[in-house]
């Protein structure tokens, strides 16, 4: 069974740059068929996809987040983190990071974190 666990600093201020961790269990983030992601739900909204990187490494991003997002990863840990800078309170969101395997189709989600900006 996959399991996501994502961690990280709880509140962060204006300015600063909010960093997640996601620690996975159950598989490997280097498998071929694999896509690992960051997405978001801020309060009273929808779902936003933040970005994924896949087993090579290589990451995607939201056009919208794009200048401001970083994720990369570390596989001696089986871990993958995400950064996002220059945070505002507009920022603030419930993340989950969340796997999408092609082979077989699946999916699996964290539990998410709340990530909240305030000064």
């Amino acid at each position: 069974q996959v399991q996501l666990q994502e961690s990280g600093p709880g509140l962060v201020k204006p300015s600063q740059t909010l960093s997640l961790t996601c620690s996975v269990s159950g598989a490997s983030i280097t498998t071929n068929t694999d896509y690992w992601a960051w997405i978001r739900q801020p309060p009273g909204k929808g779902l936003e996809w933040m970005g994924t990187i896949d087993a090579r490494g290589s990451a995607y991003y939201n056009p919208s987040l794009v200048s401001r997002t970083s994720i990369s990863r570390d596989t001696s840990k089986n871990q993958f983190t995400l950064q996002l800078r220059s945070v505002t309170p507009e920022d603030t969101a419930v993340s989950s990071c969340a796997r999408a395997g092609l082979s077989p189709p699946s999916a699996s989600w964290g539990q998410g974190t709340p990530a909240p900006v305030s000064s």
